[in-house]
């Protein structure tokens, strides 16, 4: 009986032991199983400190150069400014009547307002409106410079903004509630107010011109039997809508209104013929009595548009000059009509209007073709968009033909008063002059 206890002790103990050396086997397998994986974790912690965690900060710098690489620089001495702040490309300018902002929109879904008294300083601050869900293609001015009107590139259609000043340099936006209705089956090209405030226009590509009053309602639809156009706009005292395309010749038209002010009719006033190819692009004079086209044929020509044409009187060409255009060119003419610019792709030239001599060529000015060229209501600046920046230029040209004109004037003047104000004159603009070729780029 004892051995037998004696047995059974034996054996459980037995078991007990190796019991007790299965587990001790066990842990020490996976005390090394966990310091192998702290040595792994330890070795990817370094890797981690080093490549790997120098990865973002690389790609980040290497991205930074690439972006950086990629900007476009451009430097000439008539660069007054370049206008820095959308983060899309720039499709269409607009300056004020009153001469103190421009507008800018681009496909970043903002409209930027800036001042024109900021252009020469090393700041460029500007006001943003937002484009909710969409983002507009173009943009004008109303006549007393407190709204805004824009082609929703989605919406295809008009909305209006109006502009209410807060304070000094700050401004709120506030869309008006309906849009204009849908009409337009063709790409927009351009858009406008009348600077009488009595009509609104729309031209598409497939040849329809829409005049609208400032509700949305239509007031007339004109067909240009032009095949496709290329370019409309109003001329600048409010009379008239004018338009270019497929065939060789610009057509006008004069939107009639009662003395009561409701809207009468739309007519036929003249046209400018005389281009042997389609024209691209023509702008007016501020006084509306001259007009520049720019055509396929690789010419300008300027016209005399002061003519009575209800007595069947026809403009009357000035000057035609053999300059370098492509599809998408286009044309402005200073508010004085004394400096034509062109542009071609990137690049714009500057001419005088009375000599057709080429005075500046701006060559690369933007990385993209150049999309809107006009000149501020002074005529002091000639702004351009292509990419993300406007570019901004001194009109040396302009101050140059001005002292010309005068110092013509001042051979014929027997006046002494008059010739003592001429010399006066003259001295202002020469000074203008030395000043802008002698300002910094800002």
């Amino acid at each position: 009986m004892e051995l037998v206890a004696l047995v059974a002790l034996s054996l459980l103990l037995g078991a007990l032991v190796i019991l007790v050396a299965f587990a001790v086997g066990k842990r020490k397998a996976e005390l090394r199983d966990e310091a192998g994986q702290t040595n792994n974790c330890a070795a990817e912690g370094i890797a981690m400190k080093g490549p790997a965690a120098k990865k973002p900060k690389q790609e980040k710098q290497q991205r930074g150069r690439k972006d950086k690489s990629s900007q476009h620089n451009f430097n000439h001495p008539l660069l007054a400014s370049s206008l820095k702040g959308h983060s899309g490309n720039v499709t269409c300018l607009d300056f004020s009547s009153n001469g103190k902002y421009l507008a800018s929109c681009a496909d970043d879904r903002t409209v930027r307002i800036w001042s024109t008294k900021d252009f020469l300083d090393r700041e460029h601050k500007c006001l943003r409106a937002n484009v909710e869900l969409d983002h507009a293609t173009l943009v004008r001015f109303s006549p007393d410079s407190r709204a805004f009107i824009t082609w929703l590139a989605y919406g295809d259609t008009i909305r209006v903004v109006k502009m209410i000043k807060k304070q000094e340099r700050s401004m709120n936006f506030k869309a008006v509630t309906d849009d204009f209705p849908i009409k337009h089956k063709g790409s927009i090209l351009n858009i406008g107010i009348a600077e009488t405030g009595k009509f609104i226009m729309s031209a598409s590509v497939d040849t329809n011109i829409n005049i609208w009053n400032l509700k949305g309602d239509i007031l007339a639809s004109i067909n240009t039997n032009q095949m496709t156009n290329s370019y409309a706009a109003i001329s600048p005292c409010g009379r008239f809508v004018a338009s270019c395309g497929f065939t060789p010749d610009v057509k006008v038209w004069e939107v009639c209104f009662a003395k009561s002010g409701e809207f009468k009719e739309v007519i036929r006033a003249f046209e400018l013929k005389g281009h042997s190819a389609g024209v691209h692009a023509f702008a007016f004079s501020n006084d509306s009595h001259r007009m520049v086209t720019v055509s396929k044929d690789g010419t300008w020509k300027l016209w005399n548009t002061n003519v009575e044409y209800k007595k069947q009187q026809d403009p009357y060409l000035l000057k035609t000059v053999r300059c370098t255009s492509s599809d998408g060119s286009l044309a402005a003419l200073s508010p004085d009509g004394r400096v034509i610019a062109i542009s071609n792709g990137c690049d714009v030239a500057m001419y005088d209007a009375s000599s057709g001599e080429l005075e500046e060529q701006l060559l690369g000015v933007h990385s993209f073709n150049i999309t809107d060229l006009r000149f501020d209501v002074t005529g002091r600046f000639l702004a351009c968009s292509g990419d993300k920046v406007i570019r901004v230029f001194h009109n040396a040209p302009g101050y140059r033909a001005a002292i010309r004109d005068m110092q013509d004037m001042l051979k014929k003047a027997q006046n002494q008063g008059m010739k003592q104000r001429l010399q006066q004159q003259i001295s202002d603009a020469q000074s203008a002059l030395d000043a802008a070729l002698a300002t910094p780029v800002q």
